[in-house]
């Protein structure tokens, strides 16, 4: 069911929507769902702006005594509608003392930062529900704790508090609580990005222990986010956790809207002429089974903007993390991303628990956060062995893509953004100098990007100059993709001829010109001494490999073919 009369876009709130007759399609099912599977603790994962919170406020809602004697707001909806079940869950509404929290707002550069914040929402919790101070339910002991929790409490304090708030809730009502978690990894990935992993992990264990695993006042708990971080890491020794991901069946249409769900939406708002339109833009994801999944705030902004085509989820966040894993990835994630934008699939055997502390140096845990994220979808799944390494038999395979047509533009803007200001300039006036067969010109411009990108591909924690060609030239393709996509196929590190090249522009036009480019950098130990040697070698390897075969056999003439060395020392370049 649809209800709509006007779409307001950033309301997570349940009661509002419905209240004020708001755009809201009916995913109540799933406290069905959720309920009937009995679970103790469940982690449900899905990718930013698919429902979670609104999810959440609408499961409290429903189960909260603070909201008892308000089934008006579910009226009409699948669950208060259901005939099917032994359970009248009319008769369960608003029967329950529910703790909610959200991590969503807790973004930090520092581990003390985060501390204090979530404190604060702590302190909130309590203040809340200051009426447990009343009478004598607390001793003098408790009420002392209680009236201690405020901003500013230590970690120690923190990991504690929901316990007790439980305590003291099932003491004053009879019966335990539900807890629901929203966001609980917001604050990690913050944790790993500005460098205090190790204390954050540490604390969050102890929180998340005291809070699903050592609460006997705890009746259900339901968590949400966006990674399922490994249970080493966070949720050590939590033993009833149930791990819905995006791969998994349960709730595979609770979150994200389905193309039936969409397209009457587009009916009931004038625009179901463009329904296939939207499919291309904005379906692609699957969860479980389920293919055709559509982001909601995609579609509500769709909807709300009468229409107009944007890359509304792509821009609800700086995609901060993605983009540093990716920027100052190695020369592989850079040539898998190439792939991915210029719209082929990659076949990668990944382990969807993120480990964030192997981010920096295994390629999988970035496919893995990326289809977490919802950056990435699953074609088909294959176990067994897969390729030259042959692991496991009961390895799964997974073929993957990107999303869909907003995902792609998110990316081409992200990867044009690594050339800022001025060093865009510098690089597009090279595109023309190579295009135009002006080499002068052509070292003028590559000098000038060589000098103010160097530093963004070669970010490790070692950078070195051998390294520092290798991270700049498959960012600089990674560029071209993005710029040529149109006119050319833009390869690299591929097998032609007896060896491989390190960079083709194969042009879709089979009249114009094709480039072959190698890269090296000055090495003494091969009797370089200058740019011009190393030139030299440079296009020595390119003939003796016969980089030229590949355009050859797609009917490419020698005269069509420009060959290019570009040999480096440091941040100095010479092409020829």
């Amino acid at each position: 069911m649809i209800q709509k009369t006007a779409v307001n876009l950033g309301i997570q709130r349940f009661d509002r929507l419905i209240e004020e007759n708001r755009f809201y399609i009916d995913k109540t099912v799933f406290i069905k769902e959720w309920w009937e599977d009995g679970s103790d603790v469940t982690l449900i994962t899905r990718p930013r702006r698919f429902g979670k919170t609104l999810n959440m406020n609408t499961v409290e809602c429903f189960f909260s005594n603070k909201y008892a004697g308000r089934g008006d707001l579910f009226e009409g909806l699948s669950i208060w509608e259901d005939n099917a079940s032994s359970i009248d869950y009319r008769q369960l509404q608003g029967t329950f003392p529910v703790i909610f929290i959200s991590f969503a707002s807790i973004k930090a550069t520092r581990y003390q930062d985060m501390i204090y914040r979530i404190g604060g929402i702590i302190a909130g919790l309590y203040n809340q529900n200051d009426y447990l101070l009343e009478g004598n339910l607390l001793n003098a002991n408790e009420q002392e704790y209680y009236r201690s929790i405020k901003h500013g409490i230590g970690e120690e304090i923190i990991v504690d508090s929901i316990n007790m708030l439980s305590n003291f809730l099932q003491r004053y009502y009879g019966k335990e609580v539900i807890i629901l978690l929203d966001e609980y990894d917001t604050p990690m990935q913050e944790a790993w990005l500005y460098g205090y992993w190790d204390e954050a992990s540490s604390f969050y264990s102890s929180l998340f222990n005291s809070t699903f695993k050592t609460n006997p006042y705890l009746y259900r708990g339901l968590i949400t986010g966006i990674t399922r971080i490994s249970k080493e890491s966070i949720f050590s020794g939590l033993n009833n956790l149930d791990v819905v991901t995006t791969t998994s069946e349960k709730y595979a249409t609770a979150f994200g809207f389905t193309e039936s769900e969409v397209f009457r939406a587009l009916d009931i708002s004038g625009l179901g002429e463009e329904k296939q339109r939207v499919k291309k833009w904005y379906d692609g994801f699957t969860f479980g089974s389920h293919t055709d999944i559509y982001n909601p705030w995609s579609i509500a902004s769709f909807i709300d903007n009468h229409g107009k085509y944007d890359t509304y989820w792509a821009n609800t966040s700086s995609n901060g993390l993605v983009n540093s894993l990716i920027q100052e990835g190695n020369a592989d994630i850079k040539q898998t991303m190439e792939s991915l934008v210029q719209g082929n699939n990659i076949v990668v055997n990944i382990d969807e628990q993120i480990v964030f502390t192997q981010l920096n140096n295994n390629a999988n845990a970035i496919w893995s956060l990326l289809l977490a994220t919802g950056y990435l979808k699953i074609i088909k799944t294959e176990s067994g062995k897969c390729g030259d390494d042959m692991e496991a038999e009961d390895d799964i395979w997974y073929t993957l893509s990107l999303t869909n047509m907003e995902v792609k533009k998110m990316f081409w803007k992200m990867i044009g953004n690594w050339f800022d200001g001025n060093t865009r300039a510098y690089y597009n006036e090279f595109i023309h100098s190579l295009l135009n067969d002006n080499v002068r010109k052509m070292n003028t411009f590559m000098n000038k990007v060589a000098l103010n990108t160097f530093s963004s591909f070669d970010s490790g924690n070692k950078p070195s100059e051998q390294t520092e060609p290798e991270r700049f030239y498959h960012g600089f393709v990674l560029g071209m993709v993005v710029n040529l996509a149109d006119t050319y196929k833009v390869r690299s590190n591929r097998e032609s001829g007896y060896g491989r090249y390190d960079v083709m522009l194969e042009p879709l036009d089979k009249n114009g010109k094709a480039f072959l480019f190698e890269f090296k950098v000055l090495d003494a130990d091969e009797d370089e001494v200058t740019l011009e040697d190393t030139l030299a070698n440079a296009h020595a390897q390119i003939e003796e490999k016969q980089y030229e075969a590949e355009l050859i056999s797609q009917g490419f003439a020698p005269e069509q073919i420009r060959k290019y060395g570009f040999a480096f020392q440091g941040k100095n370049c010479l092409i020829g």
